[in-house]
């Protein structure tokens, strides 16, 4: 969504639920499929500390910004390999296999970062640590 963060309505992203909640109620959504969601937000100079994605709260330095995204397992599995555009909110996101572990890359006007991703039951949704040098 393009409207400035927070939003009135949160959601909450976990390993295997959403939960969405405005200033009245909040629903847990299930995430079936096997899949799990990795928000991932790259950062010059500012970055925020998280660990599930908050879908109206989170808010990345870099909007509308070309990048290419890289997601590896530690077996050498390519999972993700695109360019990509982060979000108004300043993050890319993707969907992946769940109980895996492995690195994410992402490049951006010629710069690189990368931080370890654990799609399992105490995994982060939410990569903050995405420091383009």
């Amino acid at each position: 969504m393009p409207q400035q963060r927070p939003l009135a309505l949160t959601g909450s992203v976990g390993y295997d639920q959403v939960v969405l909640a405005d200033d009245a109620e909040q629903v847990t959504v299930p995430l079936t499929g096997g899949r799990f969601y990795l928000s991932a937000a790259p950062y010059r100079t500012q970055t925020h500390e998280c660990y599930y994605h908050n879908l109206g709260g989170c808010q990345g330095e870099l909007v509308d910004a070309p990048t290419h995204l890289t997601v590896t397992t530690d077996t050498g599995q390519i999972l993700v390999d695109e360019d990509t555009t982060t979000y108004a909110n300043g993050f890319t996101g993707v969907w992946i296999p769940r109980d895996l572990t492995g690195t994410v890359t992402i490049t951006a006007e010629g710069t690189t970062a990368s931080t370890p991703f654990d799609s399992g039951p105490d995994g982060p949704t939410c990569l903050t640590t995405l420091h383009l040098t």
